[in-house]
């Protein structure tokens, strides 16, 4: 992959042959795979030949070092086994659970060490049911006698991961596991689903409920943990219930805290080299953008922070948001918002796979948060202030050593509504563009009775012959220039116009003045020390906007002869 001179060496002509054979024996349907080359990058599927022809010409991607699209298995780190390592491997081995364990005690070590100084966020459920001694116990112990490929321990989670991935219900998982019983009366099961939970809380999956008021007004936390009513709607916490023994809340916020599981992805010394991919690996001479890491956004935060940029275990997070109906039945309103969390210190085939992607909030409906959000973003706000100024001590497996931990929110992913909701400015009115900001070109329609907007034609270039076109767009020319990116300073100077935002339903919907354009509320992100001085703090999700595009075209070609479904799909 180094060798410069491709046409004349016989080596680099020898390892292309090598990589097309690998790439055509594992090829889906053997014709089309896809191209590495320094611009395909992986993304498209060229036949064979064509790809042949692009390694020979232009060269193969240099950052492209484990080639797992073409057959390859992920290359994972081995450095650390030696002859003793091999010796032990064969010497009645079962599973890894006992490195993973090892690796959790140290983690653990580090969490009983920070604890006095993090923020608390309320009850804790899914606690440890379990104490190390047990876990270890049962990492031991064979599933049955003679069984070399499972613990009694590692098989629960797998099993428990089957459940979860199939949708299985409690009822289904407890047939199964009566089933296996009474079918292999020598294999070491739990008795039930409860019991099996039991086991895996030792691992620390845990996560914390909060209640919060019917009307989104405030949480239940803090300053306002022990209050009966709403302070603001005087709305009873609890559900009217003849059940005095336990009263259930009107709503629960449920918050996965990010501290844990940030130090778990050090605690195993294979995610742990991943995590300082962008620094140690990635190729940064071509100006080609292929991780986050490339961008202008992180090349600007490590200028403006180089204290945080020179330890490359610092993690950076995107945030993404969006409500759907979680009964998957649309004539049920409900919306539930989850807020997932991206660590984008991993390379790119791995930071948005499903394993590494950090569900931080479960937000409850039925309505939509709106801009009421910020109430429920703020435990994971504080928490993400405490690790930008204080960090938190954690222990890196791959070194085998302690180190501060401390990260950063990037930037929101999220749809044009949620874009609202997150960031304070409303996308509806003749100021809908957050780019444009006050200098949004819209028009309203009549008949239509909704707005338009036509400054698109801003953005090209000074003599674009789209610019002289009258017919095509509004009936006039369009010679105005883009307008000009908003600081970080400049939009807090805006901000300071919005006053006395209420949050909750029953807060009469306050009317903007003109000195507030389109600002609804100083966004709670705000808070964080660093978020005015981001390029660019909100990105639109473009899969969306792909969806909604070819909804549109689907309903339009519905509508063309009388077509059905099925054949506009088609």
């Amino acid at each position: 992959m180094d060798i410069e001179d491709r046409f004349v060496s016989n080596e680099y002509a020898s390892g292309v042959n090598q990589f097309i054979a690998m790439a055509r024996e594992h090829a889906p349907g053997g014709f089309d795979i896809r191209c590495p080359y320094r611009r395909c990058h992986n993304m498209f599927f060229q036949p064979i030949n064509v790809v042949e022809d692009h390694l020979f010409i232009i060269g193969i991607d240099p950052s492209y070092k484990a080639w797992i699209f073409h057959g390859e298995d992920e290359v994972l780190d081995v450095s650390s086994l030696n002859s003793g390592d091999e010796t032990s491997l064969n010497d009645g081995y079962i599973d890894d659970m006992d490195e993973m364990l090892d690796d959790i005690q140290h983690g653990a070590s580090m969490d009983h060490s920070d604890s006095v100084h993090r923020p608390t966020h309320g009850v804790s459920e899914g606690g440890p049911g379990a104490n190390f001694a047990d876990l270890l116990e049962d990492a031991r112990r064979p599933l049955y006698p003679s069984c070399l490929k499972f613990s009694k321990l590692s098989f629960i989670v797998k099993l428990l991961h089957i459940k979860t991935v199939g949708g299985w219900s409690v009822k289904s998982f407890n047939m199964v596991i009566k089933l296996l019983k009474d079918a292999f009366p020598n294999v070491l099961l739990p008795d039930s689903y409860n019991e099996a939970c039991r086991l895996e809380h030792g691992l620390g999956f845990n996560y914390t409920k909060i209640d919060a008021f019917l009307n989104d007004c405030v949480l239940f936390w803090k300053e306002h943990s022990d209050k009966e009513k709403c302070p603001k709607c005087n709305t009873p916490r609890w559900v009217l219930s003849t059940n005095k023994v336990k009263k259930i809340p009107q709503k629960v916020l449920r918050y996965f805290p990010l501290i844990p599981r940030l130090q778990r992805l050090f605690v195993s010394s294979k995610t742990a080299v991943a995590m300082k991919w962008h620094a140690s690996e990635r190729v940064n001479n071509d100006n080609v953008m292929r991780h986050p890491a490339d961008s202008k956004v992180w090349k600007d935060f490590d200028l403006h922070y180089p204290t945080f940029a020179s330890d490359s275990s610092n993690v950076r997070i995107g945030l993404a948001s969006d409500g759907f109906n979680s009964f998957n039945n649309i004539t049920k309103p409900y919306s539930i918002w989850p807020v997932i969390l991206v660590p984008y210190n991993l390379p790119p085939w791995l930071c948005m796979k499903d394993p590494y992607l950090m569900l931080s909030l479960l937000i409850p409906g039925p309505k939509a948060p709106g801009n009421d959000i910020d109430i429920y973003l703020r435990p994971l706000i504080d928490e993400l202030k405490y690790l930008w100024e204080d960090g938190v001590n954690t222990y890196d497996a791959s070194t085998s050593s302690r180190f501060h931990l401390h990260a950063a929110l990037l930037w929101t992913i999220n749809d044009f509504p949620a874009y609202a909701n997150l960031s304070g400015w409303s996308t509806k009115g003749k100021l809908a563009c957050p780019t444009c900001n006050d200098k949004t070109d819209s028009l309203w329609l009549v008949y239509g009775r909704k707005h338009c907007y036509m400054g698109h034609r801003w953005w090209l270039s000074a003599g674009h012959r789209w610019r002289s076109k009258k017919v095509d767009f509004n009936g006039n020319t369009d010679y105005w220039h883009q307008p000009i990116h908003l600081s970080g300073d400049a939009i807090l100077e805006q901000l300071k116009e919005v006053t006395d935002v209420q949050f909750g339903k029953t807060t009469k919907k306050r009317k903007r003045i003109a000195n507030e354009l389109n600002w609804t509320k100083r966004s709670i992100f705000f808070k964080l020390p660093y978020w005015s001085s981001l390029g660019l703090r909100h990105n639109l999700d473009v899969m969306q906007i792909e969806k909604n595009i070819c909804d549109s075209i689907l309903g339009i070609l519905m509508n063309i002869d009388g077509k059905s479904k099925d054949s506009a799909n088609a």
